[in-house]
């Protein structure tokens, strides 16, 4: 017998959290979270669970986020989709998280479109009272709204547990009376809550436990929605709060799928770099297959903890999975962007705010606010998808004054970053080039200032785990590129390292001359951020092409290309 194709996981590697599926005939289209990033919600496809597709992102115009991301702080912004399909339409519920503090205002979004890929149809607000909205559709035609309830309350614990109300599909609101039907477990309160009817049992599928290295997934049943729900003997159904060494830890946020015969769950998960320590990847989502004993859902490994290799359906059989999410963008003006760059808490501008056609084969950002604005940056920010990559743009720019910078980030949010920036020094009448970060809203040079000669630069930044560097040399220097993946090509094919001189501001034989030491790269991590901060990170490092003004916002910078290239694809 041929043994199975297996699934490697994560299933999406880098920041794509809290996971929706939706199983449309032969389709799989799968929903994540982005937060304050733009366009909002990433939806993926599939047919066979082995290799996802990015095929839309829905929120993508300002009106269906009505009151905005634009001042939404770190982490805030859309939370948990959850995509169903009934009466021949998509539905997408998703909460636009405004405030943090005991209070937490959560509005809750209802769309609608007749194909995953829209249109979209202009939002209905459905509720206040908490976040991480699904819809249930029962086999009645009836419909329900379910979310977490948050109670600010200072005696309470602000998670109060699952509430549900009928929904009416064609006003698209509440109707009947509000149900607390299901308050937690021994884990904590139930966040994330979904529903699954099956063989005549309506199962509660809900997180607990929180996000973090305590997250887990927990089954519960009844023969109504009205209850009582009872808890699985299988509990909980899904973490690695218990098991320090898995690859795949924070697990849990989960949803079920059917596949022909065979059923599983995707869920969240994050891959440290080091046993319990920091996650720079951000919260991934994984997939597990499960069996059904005795009418209850178990992981099909008999334990609860999740594996890092799954069997994948029979009908999957041969597929072979991608390993590596590399990428080489070149700026033309009949090309748009890729659907990977992101920006902050809205759209940026054509012809204003940046521009392919001013100068052909050139990306032309026009400086805007500082990389600490909550309103709006001139910033397109690629995810990390691996522990260990390159990535290398040209950089065109001419500032006149030291409030214009542009350059190359790693990214997570406003309060933490390491950007290598071009600028000028009046004193010494020339550009510079320098290393800024700020960790938590300290700031400090990542290097001493390099004076630059007039043209364009190479400007490049290699991660390795916890550590990254960066490098520069003037355009146009003989030396070794970034080569191309070839077509079918796997992660082995590309070189293993990538030279870096020794001695500071010393070339090497390529003309790459190091922009100071070591940064720490694991510094861009919800775990680091969480420790330092004391409250809750939950978004993912970004590699970010960006420019700023802040003067009069008339300057541009000019990028030439941007390559992302991964050295492994494999978990540490």
């Amino acid at each position: 017998m041929a043994l199975p194709t297996m699934i490697q996981n994560p299933i999406l590697p880098g920041f794509a959290p809290d996971p929706s599926l939706v199983r449309v005939g032969a389709d799989y289209y799968l929903a994540t979270s982005t937060f304050e990033w733009w366009p909002g919600i990433e939806i993926y496809h599939s047919r066979d669970l082995v290799n996802w597709d990015w095929v839309a992102a829905p929120i993508d115009r300002p009106g269906l986020v009505p009151s905005h991301l634009a001042g939404n702080y770190n982490s805030g912004g859309l939370w948990a989709p959850h995509l169903s399909y009934s009466d021949g339409l998509f539905w997408l519920v998703y909460t636009d998280v405004k405030s943090s503090t005991a209070f937490k205002d959560t509005l809750n979004y209802v769309i609608t479109a007749p194909a995953v890929t829209g249109p979209w149809s202009e939002p209905t607000l459905v509720t206040a009272s908490g976040f991480d909205p699904s819809l249930f559709h029962d086999e009645d035609g009836r419909h329900y709204f379910l979310n977490m309830l948050f109670d600010w309350r200072l005696e309470k614990p602000g998670f109060a547990g699952t509430v549900i109300q009928e929904f009416d599909p064609r006003t698209r609101q509440l109707v009947g009376q509000r149900r607390h039907f299901y308050k937690g477990n021994a884990f904590g309160v139930c966040e994330g809550p979904q529903i699954l009817k099956k063989d005549g049992w309506y199962y509660l599928l809900c997180a607990a436990g929180g996000t973090g290295y305590l997250h887990t997934a927990t089954v519960a049943r009844a023969r109504s929605l009205a209850g009582p729900f009872e808890e699985s003997p299988y509990f909980p159904l899904l973490t690695s709060r218990d098991d320090p060494d898995n690859p795949l830890q924070k697990s849990g946020h989960a949803c079920f799928v059917q596949a022909g015969a065979e059923w599983y769950i995707l869920h969240l998960c994050a891959r440290p770099l080091t046993p319990r320590g920091r996650c720079p990847l951000g919260r991934e989502t994984a997939l597990q297959k499960i069996e059904w004993v005795d009418g209850w859902p178990r992981l099909a490994n008999g334990t609860c903890h999740p594996d890092l290799a799954v069997p994948a359906p029979a009908f999957a059989a041969g597929a072979v999975q991608r390993a590596d999410h590399s990428e080489t963008v070149t700026f033309a003006p009949d090309t748009p962007l890729p659907p990977g760059f992101k920006t902050l808490r809205g759209p940026l501008t054509p012809e204003q705010d940046y521009s392919l056609t001013t100068r052909p084969g050139w990306l032309r950002l026009y400086g805007g606010q500082s990389l600490s604005s909550h309103h709006k940056q001139t910033l397109f920010a690629r995810r990390w998808q691996a522990f260990d990559f390159t990535a290398q743009t040209t950089l065109d720019f001419a500032p006149e004054n030291f409030q214009q910078m542009a350059g190359l980030a790693l990214f997570y949010d406003t309060c933490n970053w390491i950007y290598a920036f071009v600028t000028w020094d009046e004193e010494n009448e020339t550009r510079t080039l320098r290393i800024l970060r700020c960790d938590n809203k300290d700031f400090s040079y990542g290097c001493e200032a390099v004076l630059l000669p007039a043209g364009a630069i190479e400007l490049r930044v290699t991660v390795r785990g916890p550590d990254a560097r960066f490098a520069w040399r003037m355009a146009g220097t003989a030396g070794q590129e970034i080569p191309a993946r070839p077509a079918g090509g796997a992660a082995e094919n590309l070189p293993r390292t990538w030279p870096l001189a020794t001695a500071e501001g010393t070339a090497d034989e390529t003309g790459w001359r190091p922009l100071g030491g070591p940064q720490p790269a694991d510094h861009l991590s919800d775990d680091y951020i969480e420790q330092r901060r004391g409250r809750c990170a939950f978004t993912g490092a970004m590699v970010a092409l960006c420019a700023q003004d802040m003067d009069a916002h008339r300057s541009f910078a000019d990028f030439g290309g941007f390559a992302y290239r991964e050295q492994t694809a494999t978990a540490r």
